[in-house]
């Protein structure tokens, strides 16, 4: 009986190491995907909120769609980087046939590490103008 162990264990030796490579050659690449998937999503959560608050910023009364360019590149060059605050536009609409103002923001996230293809994303933010009375 100990012979079997004995030739067992001596047919077994090295296999942990192909075991290893085996598990770090699939688990690598799932983390670092789960974690590149978690940039993108947080790149397009913060820029659908800077146009957000950008076009509240520029909904009051005798504010301007300037300010609201402004405060949108602000937010984003402070949370993220300039890059993301490059294309970033302000327009009037009608919502239900209220003014409003829509910020837009166009941005190219690296989908693939820092130098793989980018995601172009393209969120609005939007808020009803204040009207006189």
């Amino acid at each position: 009986m100990t012979r079997c162990r004995e030739r067992r264990a001596h047919q077994e030796r090295g296999s942990a190491v192909v075991d290893y490579v085996l598990v770090i050659v699939v688990l690598v690449p799932l983390v670092l995907g789960i974690m590149q998937l978690g940039l993108v999503l947080h790149v397009r959560n913060t820029l659908t909120a800077a146009a957000s608050d950008g076009a509240r910023a520029g909904a009051p009364l005798g504010a301007s769609s300037g300010e609201a360019v402004a405060r949108t590149r602000r937010m984003i060059s402070g949370s993220l980087s300039e890059r993301f605050a490059r294309s970033v536009t302000a327009s009037q609409t009608s919502v239900d046939g209220d003014p409003a103002l829509v910020v837009r923001v166009r941005a190219e996230v690296p989908a693939l590490g820092v130098l793989g293809p980018s995601v172009s994303l393209d969120v609005r933010g939007r808020a009803l103008l204040q009207e006189e009375p």
